[in-house]
């Protein structure tokens, strides 16, 4: 079991995690804690240093959230991260004042001074990185220095080097950030001094053994969909508790087009699982009949999940425990993880989805992780690649890429569609460069014109993304050719199309799904 651990003190950030996943990656394990349970970590010998994270309060208002001064008596290093760099200076003695201009996205750093967190980041003395504030360090506390400045954060970087405590006021765990993983490798190894002792096949072990304690010799009935968060939940219980599992597949209709066959065939024949498949097509499209709210579309979907999830398990008798595949993304944008003060972006119907009252108890064992290392779980776990490298799909399936009301025409109309680019995708060896990409349904109808006719048909709308973590995102930049390929096949191939475009947003200020 590793020991030697960094504690990462939640202040609501929607980027939390993300410290936590950068530590992880580079072979060192983390905690998230929060802010509120501090006080914990004063008998704990193995921390070597805690990671203060940003957060959507302000230091300037008497109610915000306190930083617990006892980690100070710790003697251990520590990083304050954006609202944790403000806590830190104003809890030592420092000032902090809410600035007349705010400061979002880039902005350019400047290093006036060295210092051992800064090693190697930057270039000619200077950096690009990702801003997120209002609130501004005015005076530093005694001890530190200044080590870089941006055009509005006089203090953007301070250290004190004898304390080994850092402050940044930007945040060096995101991708827009330009070497913010150097920044943290540079506080882990050469302030903390921590041994590299984390990786995937440890994260393997210790699920496992947290499932086995978790779940003692009750029966657990897994949600499976057949991607890669499911599969690894599955093969985890599969291992932990073996005959006491029990997988359901639901088709709510709303599937991509034959993924029912390709699961049931995967898990019943190569994992040898015990497999319920439950075909709930009709009652699906029944409830969502009228709807075109999101919201309400993802609270129907989760409730009808545990509906049948629930019905099902009186049938196999003495299930204690639903499993389910929720990631790390999926708790952040419904709620926060810690139960510290982040904001709700949107609900998943697996998450904020979920009704309240529950007969099951839920075992969620990948909520901290995010796609990547779950992806790594599954190496460990001898998933295929097919499986491993699909791309995120989500539980509500296209319920959410069809915007507005869903009816089992539009259904139809979109799994053609879907197929279509899925398929050229792979074909043109695009598939595995991407994140994440779909075909959605827009509640717009438009005059074509299709051989010297008049069409008035639906808007195909084809998104594709790079990305990490699924927290920030870019569009994948095709070629021409490629767009106007796929243009072309769709409206000539699926009846009820007459119309592509191509959606260039990132994420922020858009999500990746459109509902």
């Amino acid at each position: 079991m590793v020991r030697e651990k960094i504690v990462i003190i939640d202040f609501g950030s929607q980027f939390t995690q993300l410290i936590a996943r950068k530590v992880r990656e580079l072979g060192v394990y983390s905690e998230i804690i929060n802010f509120k349970k501090v006080k914990n970590l004063t008998k704990n010998k193995f921390i070597k240093g805690i990671i203060l994270s940003g957060g959507p309060l302000t230091v300037t208002n008497k109610k915000t959230a306190k930083l617990d001064t006892s980690i100070i008596n710790l003697k251990i290093p520590i990083l304050g991260i954006c609202y944790g760099h403000q806590i830190l200076s104003k809890n030592l003695g420092g000032k902090v004042k809410s600035s007349k201009k705010r400061e979002f996205g880039r902005a350019v750093l400047k290093c006036t001074s060295k210092s051992t967190i800064t090693k190697n980041f930057f270039k000619k003395k200077t950096n690009l990185v990702w801003m997120s504030h209002q609130d501004i360090v005015t005076k530093i506390p005694e001890g530190f220095k200044k080590i870089a400045s941006s055009a509005n954060s006089k203090f953007a970087i301070i250290s004190n080097e004898n304390k080994k405590y850092y402050g940044i006021q930007f945040h060096p765990e995101v991708s827009h950030t330009r070497n913010g993983k150097v920044l943290i490798k540079n506080f882990l190894f050469d302030v903390c001094k921590i041994k590299h002792l984390w990786n995937s096949k440890k994260q393997k072990e210790i699920l496992i053994s947290k499932l086995k304690k978790q779940t003692g010799n009750n029966k657990v009935i897994c949600a499976l969909s057949g991607g890669v968060d499911s599969s690894v939940v599955a093969l985890l219980l599969q291992k932990a508790i073996k005959k006491n599992l029990t997988c359901i597949f639901i088709n709510t209709g709303l599937l991509r087009k034959n993924e029912e066959k390709e699961v049931i065939k995967t898990f019943r024949k190569k994992f040898k699982i015990k497999l319920v498949y439950i075909n709930a097509s009709k009652l699906f499209l029944k409830k969502l009949r009228g709807i075109s709210n999101p919201e309400k579309k993802r609270k129907i979907i989760g409730k009808l999940f545990i509906y049948l999830f629930e019905k099902y398990a009186k049938k196999i008798k003495k299930i204690k425990f639903l499993a389910q595949g929720t990631l790390y993304p999926d708790v952040i944008e419904s709620k926060s993880v810690t139960g510290s003060p982040s904001s709700k972006i949107k609900s998943h119907h697996n998450v904020g989805g979920l009704p309240k009252k529950m007969k099951l108890s839920l075992i969620e064992p990948l909520r901290e992780l995010f796609k990547d290392e779950v992806r790594k779980l599954g190496v460990q776990l001898s998933l295929s690649k097919a499986i491993l490298h699909r791309h995120p799909f989500p539980g509500p399936g296209l319920a959410i890429r069809i915007l507005g009301k869903v009816t089992k025409e539009k259904v139809e109309i979109l799994k053609n569609a879907d197929l279509i680019f899925m398929n050229e995708l792979i074909k043109s060896n695009y598939y595995n460069k991407i994140w994440q990409a779909y075909a959605a349904l827009l509640p717009v109808r438009t005059v074509g014109v299709m051989g010297d006719s008049r069409t008035y048909e639906y808007t195909c709308l084809l998104r594709a993304v790079t990305s990490e973590d699924g927290m920030t995102a870019d569009f994948f930049n095709f070629n021409r050719t490629f767009l106007q390929k796929i243009s072309n096949k769709i409206v000539n191939s699926v009846e009820g199309i007459n119309r592509v475009v191509y959606d260039i947003t990132s994420k922020p200020p858009g999500t990746i799904e459109l509902e």
